[in-house]
């Protein structure tokens, strides 16, 4: 018999749904939004890859903002509001003004509408329970992680067709259609909410605990961030000298990131020149992207349950920074099963659609081993009140790969085989980089654990 600590607040059922509807439109603009650049906007193949990533990496810089407001000044509340309606007006341009400037425009209020609500929607979710409601807290993130896969996989398979039946007026209305119900969902549960008012200044912040650091470099003996113990505790100085042992690691995880989000670019583009004829079914380039999220589904619970049981009764110990080791290689493996599909393209064979599933599947993996346990060790490895600002730092090393690859695909350097020849070479440094520095780091135990 279930006890009223084990049930959802009420109020749980409008951010889950807001969360899933929010997700759909976000995932299915982003997947035609590279074919609907090359294709639409005239734009060449390596300016819409460019495009696409330098959007993504501002989607994840813009979560720094929505964050810093809501804790600090208006309240998560009022900005995932504020914001949502600025995601609408967005999605609106996308449908309605279908031109370079529309693209930009659009494009710069949905990275604020998606950055805004990013930080904030989980951090809501987690106001609304008791600290006795723990049990139900874990199952509400669960819930929640699989409203997004939801989100993303319907709308990355239906999209794509709409996109090819109707153009892109139809195919961006939908989403932003979507996104409309998200807003109404959210409003509709606005009187049950708990709001947790803005924390104000925090005089002893991580970048406030660094500035005063630099300001007073040799000034005493030991670590650099010891000259700030005159203004500020050592449990704030303290987090921060955890924040920059954790960022040692996060460095080489950036490239993790320049490849990742690749299909839904350059693999996506490749796709279009293979046979998309599965099974007497005519694929759309952009619904192989749908892939990714079925596997995770499938690979998180076959790693947790299965996997990884079975190593540690065979007397291997499976660390986070052991499984992000592993995770960065495979990402090597799965840019290397894309070079040979395009060195088969380049070669003037047409290979199935099905090829790709090689990378994707090993892409998946990766995503699992470095993402996933990503947060796991960086929320271990910093004390509480550090917390929010690795979840910022993480977003920056989403943002850095991102950025990376527009830039990369803008100046053109490589093409067809050679591009993703290049990433691989590229990966392969990061991977070796990053084992190196797991070897060498040693576990922080926060002082508040001690």
């Amino acid at each position: 018999m279930s006890t009223a600590a084990d049930r959802f607040p009420p109020q749980i059922k409008y951010i889950v749904w807001n969360e899933g509807a929010e997700r759909f439109s976000f995932y299915g603009m982003r997947s035609i939004l590279t074919v609907y650049m090359a294709s639409y906007l005239a734009f060449p193949e390596h300016e819409a890859k460019g495009n696409y990533h330098l959007f993504l990496a501002i989607c994840y810089l813009t979560p720094l903002l929505g964050a810093f407001l809501a804790d600090r000044v208006f309240g998560r509340y009022r900005i995932i509001l504020w914001v949502s309606l600025g995601y609408v007006f967005g999605h609106a341009l996308m449908a309605a003004w279908e031109t370079r400037w529309g693209l930009f425009f659009a494009l710069s209020f949905i990275a604020l509408g998606s950055g805004g609500i990013k930080p904030c929607v989980s951090a809501l979710v987690g106001d609304q329970f008791k600290p006795e409601q723990s049990g139900a807290l874990q199952r509400v993130y669960n819930l929640f992680y699989w409203m997004i896969n939801l989100g993303s996989v319907t709308s990355t398979l239906l999209i794509p067709v709409l996109f090819k039946r109707y153009g892109p007026s139809v195919a961006f209305a939908v989403p932003g259609l979507f996104m409309v119900v998200a807003l109404a969902i959210f409003f509709a549960g606005r009187k049950q909410y708990v709001r947790m008012p803005p924390a104000g200044p925090d005089p002893h912040s991580f970048v406030r605990v660094v500035w005063t650091a630099l300001n007073r470099i040799g000034t005493r003996p030991g670590h650099w961030l010891d000259g700030a113990l005159h203004l500020h505790p050592p449990a704030a100085v303290d987090g921060a000298k955890a924040v920059f042992r954790i960022m040692g690691v996060f460095v080489a995880v950036t490239a993790f990131w320049a490849l990742f989000d690749q299909h839904g670019s350059s693999w996506v583009l490749q796709a279009q020149r293979m046979d998309l004829q599965v099974w007497g079914y005519t694929l759309q380039a952009s619904q192989l992207s749908a892939l990714n999220p079925w596997m995770v589904l499938l690979i998180i619970p076959f790693f947790s349950v299965v996997l990884f049981p079975l190593l540690e009764k065979a007397g291997l110990k499976v660390t986070p920074l052991g499984k992000m080791s592993v995770g960065m290689f495979v990402t090597v493996l799965s840019f290397v099963a894309a070079t040979v599909v395009d060195v088969l393209l380049a070669s003037g064979m047409r290979p199935n659609a099905l090829w790709q599933i090689p990378q994707y599947l090993l892409l998946t993996a990766a995503e699992v081993l470095v993402s996933v346990t990503g947060l796991e060790f960086s929320y271990t490895q910093a004390p509480r009140s550090m917390k929010s600002t690795i979840m910022s730092i993480w977003f920056l090393t989403i943002f850095a790969g991102n950025m990376l690859t527009g830039l990369v695909s803008k100046l053109n350097f490589f093409q067809g085989w050679g591009y993703f020849a290049f990433f691989s070479l590229l990966m392969l440094a990061a991977a070796v980089g990053f084992a190196l520095i797991a070897r060498r780091y040693q576990p922080y135990r926060p002082p508040e654990a001690a």
